[in-house]
This record gives C-alpha cells, sequence and structure tokens, in this order.
C-alpha cells in the first residue's frame, strides 16, 4: 500500500479476536481499511484458547472443523495457500454414538459405510436415510449457498425467503425432520444432535440446521494438525503479515457515539481509538446493555431472546492409551428428549446427561507425553438462568462423569486420570462476557434465526456492525466465520459467495 493509500484509508476497530473477529479483521483489510483488532484476554481465539498442563495440551474452544474452504478463503484473500501453513486430516469415523444400552454406532465418512452401520439397527432406515440426505441437501442449497452470507437487516429480505423456506418445511423442528425417515430411536438420535452442536435443542430448533448433516457430507470432518490452537496462530500470523494491529488485554468499555455514527471506543485504561468503523465480535446483547450509553440502548431488539445450553467442560489427561476410542465420540444417557426439557427449559440438572468426548491424541501425539493421552468432555448444562451452584457442583459433576466414562468407554480412568479442571458456565461469562453464560448466544430456534437473530448491521448506529455466534448466521466455526462475509456485503453491496 502507498503511503498515500495509508493516508486516505479508513480505519476500522473490530472488538473480540474469536474466529468472528479474525476473519473480518482480514475481510476489512483486504478491502483497505487500517484495522486494529482488540481482545480482553492476553491471546488469540476468542473461545478457541489453549490450555497446556502438566505435558498436556487441550483445546478449549470449537474441536470440530467442517466447511474447511472458509479458511482457505482468508488466506486467498492475500494470494497465499493454506496447505503452506496448516495440515487439515480428515476424520473417519465422523463421530461414534456409545449408546446406554451398550451399543454403538459409527457416523462414517463413506455414505455405504454409515448406511451398514445403519442397517445393524433397522435395515429399512438405510432408505430413509438417503431420503434425508437427499433433503438435506436441498435445505443446504438454500440455508447455506443462498442465505448464510446474505444480510438480514431489513424485514423484506426475510420476507422474500418465505416461500422457500415453506417449500422445505422449515417451520419444522429438526427432530420432525429426521424423525419422518428414520425409525429406530437410536439412528434417530444419532442423526439429530447437530442442533447441539451449535447450541440449539433439536425439538425446537429449526429444520433449516439439517443443512449442517449436509454440510458434514459434502466437506468431510476435519481435524487441524496442532489443533484449533494452532489455526488461530497461524491465522494471527496472516494479519501481521498483512499489517493488522492486535491489542492483548483490551478490555473494551464504551462504543463512543456521535449522534448515529460509532466514532471509536474507549477501553478501561482510559485509552480512546478513533474508529470509521466499529465491529463488535462478542455477545451483542453484552454489547448493548454495557458497551453503549444508555440513552442509545433503545436500538436493541426489545423482543425477549432465548439463549442456548450452558457448557460444562471437563479436562484432563491419562497416563493410559485407549487406541478404541475415536477422535470425536458422541456418549448418550439414557433420555434424550427429557434430558433436553429439562436443560432448555426447565433450567435444572438431572442426574443423568449426554456427553460430547474429544480425543486429540487419536490423530496427533504431539497433545500429551507419550503414551499418555488427552480428552475434552462437553456435557450440555443448564446457562445461569437457571438456579446451579457450580461451586459445588462442579466437583460433583467431575466425579460423576469420570465414573461413567470409567465404567464404559475409559476403563480404570480413575486410576490413570490426572491435570483434571473444568470450566463451568460462570467461566463463560466471566472469561467470555456470555450473557448468562450461555455456551453458543442464543438458540437457533427459527423466531431467531436470520432478521429475527441480533443484526450484522446495527438499526440506528450506521456504522456498527456485528459478527459471531449471536448475530446472523449463528454459532459454529462455518457460522462465525461467514458472519464476516455478512459484514463485507454490507459494506461493499457485492455479494460474497458461499463458496460451497
Amino acid at each position: 500500500m502507498t503511503q498515500t493509500a495509508q493516508q486516505d484509508a479508513q480505519t476500522a476497530v473490530v472488538i473480540g479476536a474469536g474466529f468472528a473477529g479474525i476473519a473480518t479483521a482480514l475481510r476489512l483489510r483486504k478491502l483497505g481499511y487500517e484495522v486494529t483488532l482488540l481482545e480482553r484476554l492476553q491471546s488469540l481465539g476468542g473461545r478457541a484458547q489453549v490450555f497446556e498442563r502438566g505435558g498436556y495440551r487441550h483445546d478449549a474452544g470449537p474441536t470440530v472443523i467442517t466447511a474447511p474452504f472458509l479458511f482457505d478463503e482468508l488466506f486467498e484473500l492475500f494470494d497465499e495457500k493454506l496447505e503452506d501453513h496448516l495440515q487439515f486430516v480428515p476424520l473417519d469415523p465422523f463421530y461414534r454414538f456409545h449408546f446406554a444400552d451398550g451399543s454403538q454406532f459409527d457416523y462414517r465418512a463413506s455414505i455405504e459405510d454409515t448406511l451398514t452401520e445403519i442397517r445393524r439397527f433397522n435395515p429399512d432406515d438405510a432408505d430413509g436415510y438417503l431420503k434425508l440426505l437427499e433433503k438435506s441437501k436441498r435445505v443446504y442449497d438454500v440455508g447455506f449457498k443462498e442465505l448464510v452470507h446474505r444480510p438480514f437487516t431489513r424485514v423484506w429480505d426475510m420476507v422474500k425467503q418465505i416461500p422457500a423456506l415453506l417449500m422445505l418445511k422449515c417451520y419444522r423442528s429438526v427432530s420432525q425432520m429426521v424423525n419422518s425417515h428414520l425409525k429406530h430411536p437410536l439412528i434417530r438420535q444419532a442423526f439429530s444432535i447437530h442442533p447441539l452442536l451449535v447450541g440449539g435443542n433439536p425439538f425446537k430448533t429449526t429444520a433449516i440446521y439439517t443443512l449442517i448433516h449436509y454440510l458434514e457430507r459434502r466437506w468431510g470432518v476435519f481435524f487441524c494438525m496442532g489443533g484449533t490452537g494452532k489455526l488461530v496462530e497461524e491465522l494471527g500470523k496472516l494479519m501481521a503479515r498483512q499489517g493488522i494491529k492486535t491489542q492483548f488485554g483490551a478490555d473494551v468499555d464504551e462504543i463512543i457515539l456521535d449522534g448515529k455514527r460509532a466514532t471509536g471506543v474507549r477501553m478501561n485504561s482510559g485509552e480512546c481509538l478513533d474508529a470509521d468503523i466499529v465491529v463488535f465480535g462478542g455477545d451483542p446483547e453484552t454489547c448493548y446493555k454495557h458497551l453503549l450509553p444508555a440513552k442509545k440502548t433503545f436500538s436493541m431488539p426489545t423482543i425477549k431472546k432465548q439463549y442456548s445450553m450452558g457448557l460444562y467442560v471437563l479436562y484432563f489427561g491419562t497416563r493410559k492409551l485407549y487406541p478404541d476410542v475415536a477422535h470425536h465420540s458422541i456418549w448418550m444417557g439414557p433420555r434424550f428428549k427429557e434430558l433436553l426439557t429439562e436443560i432448555f427449559d426447565h433450567k435444572t440438572m438431572s442426574e443423568d446427561y449426554s456427553l460430547y468426548v474429544h480425543r486429540p491424541t487419536a490423530t496427533d501425539t504431539s497433545f500429551a507425553p507419550e503414551g499418555c493421552e488427552s480428552f475434552y468432555v462437553l456435557c450440555p448444562v443448564p446457562n445461569l438462568l437457571g438456579d446451579v451452584n457450580w461451586e459445588t457442583e462442579g466437583a460433583k459433576l467431575r466425579d460423576r462423569i469420570v465414573q461413567s466414562l470409567e465404567e464404559t468407554i475409559l476403563p480404570e480412568l480413575s486410576s490413570v486420570i490426572e491435570e483434571v479442571f473444568w470450566m463451568t458456565p460462570e467461566d463463560f461469562a466471566k472469561d467470555y462476557r456470555s450473557m448468562h453464560g450461555a455456551g453458543f448466544s442464543i438458540e437457533p430456534r427459527l423466531t431467531q434465526s436470520a432478521w429475527f437473530r441480533f443484526h450484522n448491521r446495527d438499526r440506528a448506529i450506521s456504522n456498527l456492525y456485528f459478527v459471531g455466534a449471536g448475530t446472523h448466521p449463528g454459532a459454529g466455526l462455518p457460522g462465525v466465520v461467514s458472519s464476516a462475509k455478512v459484514v463485507e456485503e454490507l459494506l461493499t453491496g457485492v455479494e460474497v459467495g458461499s463458496g460451497g
């Protein structure tokens, strides 16, 4: 960039260095903005932090990579290739399910292998699965290829999509869509869990989220060697090569306004930064309640939002190898719908639970000392709107989870486990300013999707933008990275392709 161009360049401040903030910073830089990325933590990644304990490494945040082309695009913006910096390894099985009756189901990388697995439970469900996959593709063709990266800042943007949504029966829930094609109760569970990966109850989440299934089938499920933390690290280096400034420990207290325009930000240190545009990459309600002057918070959507469940995440290492445990395991408890009703609707703790078990050492042995394993176990729990005393319940839940895993897929766990620690919804609220300690911001219900979700541009403050899980298109790595594309289109007026 020439000296004259540098002098004339507009400035952008991006608040929050999670994947949404990083992707937005890169896209703004490509558009010619001088970009400053502010992060209140001491490292990049937002929820994608990395924990190191006693020789064990743990990715703290997202561990499932789908739609890898979204990351290819970020390097291609600057004529670089992702594969020169990172290695994405395809996984098979995508997920291994362990059911309460002791049975096991592998959701495989190939359709034929998946059909073979399904036939073990119910031969008739093989044809049903193919019909579900075709329906998922139709939803994907509209929901992901056409809508994910489109702005929904006007009600007309939503009205135009009503015919397509009705045709695809997206007024139904994911569970209803799955159950209309599959009959075996356990296979129904296996293909209904995708909304939980983005904070939704499959019995309440709009069927448009069945697109996740075809997204996985179309592109695969990957692990980044070195972990999600390695992905963040290389994106950080890309930003540095492009002159994006990053400030850590930068806790923003206020977005400064002049009339209906944001002019910059003030941090708790007292430092102020001027900006032509401001992008907020955290929970939108946190921004409206805490970073905007009180007299301007009228612009926050007034409809009460339903927030996702909370997350309890247990991290540990083991002085024993567990080669029969898949990279991604879904450990299902004895109840499904009833458990989710208690978590999402009643916000109460139950005696039983279901778990997602991440064993990165299945693919990358650098996550643990030789002869050892690294584990991350995620347990959906009520968010902080429930009355749970996490000071006492955290340790109790740890003990129960360890016992359950020891009795099933991790024998002798209690005698070989070490370097144990955990996070609760209280940590999500404290560390990430997550509203109500929710794991994925607001739920992906139909009435909280697209135009009904927090908008990517504020209704009153013309140069204040939002990216991340709480805004359109939603949570999950494909969603938050795509939200940067939405902002780019809002700024340029030029459609940004889905790439998928």
